[in-house]
């Protein structure tokens, strides 16, 4: 039966968490008619464990907030495409509004479920929210899609943003309706539960996004050109989980950024071509949506990867020998997130050490990271393995030793995430191998039995991957 064109109005919330700056938020709000906040947990939508977890906590702060309005936070699970309209139907719903999402399988749904929708005469609407521009905005000289990240990014920088949207003062309340039980959804890991590591990281949720976001401005962002490469310290955002969740918006973030950088404004300039990335993946993926599971540079279809899980699984538990590496993999599984520069270190190690296929890496990632977004992701692990758009050159083999040394000095990182090692000396600390019998009896390291030796030797290693390359290359 048509809705009436008082009915009220679903907000359907996604990866847009949050009441500042939702635009479909906004638009109910303006509309006028009583408003139904509406989550729903697909099923078919494969989620990794960290990003559950996060996704727990985001709901739990999104109730909150909604609650101060007056509103609940109506939970449903199941197949969008039916729980909407027989939602609309129940409520007798004149207006749906969403957020977009761009993952090729989501953007072919929402057109069925809009269609749907429209049919029993509901009007629907939806809005750019989790992006900076949308990925048909960004447009080269010639009109096509940009495929080098610089041209983009200098595309995308002379674009004007529209200010944020405030939060929504007053709604009115729908009458209530059946929901899920949060808890209930099982989120959250029990048996066993191996988030305490996340839980004293992170805090999901918008205020502990706007509490980050201006954390990172006042005490971080003047040194970030320089200190984001040092995983030793805290000098980058951390709002990638953020971002990924929708706790917070990226035009939020790049409006505070420009009020706040000053100056000659390269800090800030610096932090947002970074952000900016997260738009290129997502361009990436929309127009080619094969890079989800395909290589973009088809060569790469015939590199002999290996199948070893032995190396593999001593990859993804930090036991490879080399310790920046090892730090690393053993920072994403206490945190569910990995410092950038050593996560392009680790995706190397994998890809080029032990070459094994980037997507074995990609879906590690997916599941242990509080930001798996998958545009970025996908995208990320194509850049570093060579295959990708505006990719690092295949025979761009990272020295785990050499970029230890480099990045994090004085060996701090790895004396967090890999204590075995906290009382070599720093000479030694990025090479334990190569330390004196005594030194390592000093700092109660017996290597083979507390720490792994080398999985592989870097010379030989980076030999058989650039030989390897160089016979798909002649193909």
């Amino acid at each position: 039966m048509p809705s009436e064109e008082y009915g009220p109005s679903i907000v359907w919330f996604r990866r847009d968490l949050r009441l500042d700056d939702n635009p479909a938020l906004a638009a109910a709000a303006a509309r006028g008619a009583p408003v139904l906040p509406l989550f729903i947990l697909d099923p078919e939508e494969e989620v990794g464990g960290a990003s559950r977890w996060w996704l727990h906590g985001s709901l739990a702060a999104l109730s909150k907030s909604l609650a101060r309005l007056g509103l609940p936070l109506v939970l449903r699970r199941g197949n969008p495409a039916h729980i909407l309209p027989a939602i609309a139907e129940e409520t007798g719903a004149a207006a749906v509004f969403w957020n977009r999402c761009y993952e090729p399988r989501v953007v072919e749904r929402d057109k069925l479920i809009k269609s749907a929708l429209t049919q029993r005469r509901t009007e629907v609407r939806s809005f750019a929210a989790s992006l900076l521009a949308e990925p048909w905005h960004v447009k080269s000289g010639s009109g096509g899609p940009y495929k080098v990240f610089t041209p983009f990014w200098r595309a995308l920088s002379q674009f004007s943003f529209d200010a944020p949207l405030a939060a929504p003062r007053k709604l009115a309340r729908v009458k209530d309706i059946a929901t899920d039980h949060l808890d209930d959804w099982a989120l959250r890991p029990s048996k066993p539960d191996w988030a305490a590591g996340l839980r004293e990281t992170w805090e999901p949720g918008e205020a502990g996004a706007q509490a980050r976001l201006a954390d990172f401005v006042d005490e971080a962002m003047a040194a970030y050109p320089k200190a984001r490469d040092m995983p030793d310290r805290e000098g980058t955002s951390r709002l990638s989980p953020h971002l990924h969740s929708g706790d917070l918006s990226p035009r939020r973030v790049w409006h505070v950024v420009r009020n706040a950088q000053g100056g000659d404004g390269r800090a800030g300039e610096a932090f947002l071509r970074e952000v900016a990335w997260r738009d290129f993946a997502c361009h990436l993926l929309y127009h080619w949506p094969q890079i989800e599971t395909e290589n973009w540079k088809r060569e790469f279809d015939a590199f002999p990867w290996m199948r070893d899980a032995g190396a593999f699984d001593a990859w993804r538990s930090g036991r490879t020998g080399y310790p920046v590496v090892d730090a690393g993999m053993r920072q994403l599984w206490q945190t569910g997130w990995m410092h950038n520069r050593v996560r392009m270190i680790a995706a190397s190690f994998l890809i080029k050490h032990l070459m094994i296929d980037w997507r074995e890496g990609a879906r590690w990632f997916e599941d242990t990271l509080v930001d798996a977004d998958l545009a970025v992701n996908r995208a990320s692990w194509q850049w570093v393995a060579g295959s990708g758009a505006d990719a690092s050159p295949y025979f761009r083999i990272f020295n785990p030793v050499l970029q230890g040394e480099k990045f994090d000095s004085k060996g701090e990182y790895v004396r967090t995430f890999v204590p075995e090692l906290a009382k070599l000396d720093t000479k030694y600390i990025h090479k334990p191998w190569a330390a004196p019998r005594e030194m390592l009896e000093k700092a109660g390291i017996v290597l083979g039995e507390n720490y792994p030796e080398p999985l592989v030797d870097h010379g030989k290693a980076r030999a058989r991957a650039l030989a390897a390359y160089a016979k798909i290359r002649k193909g």
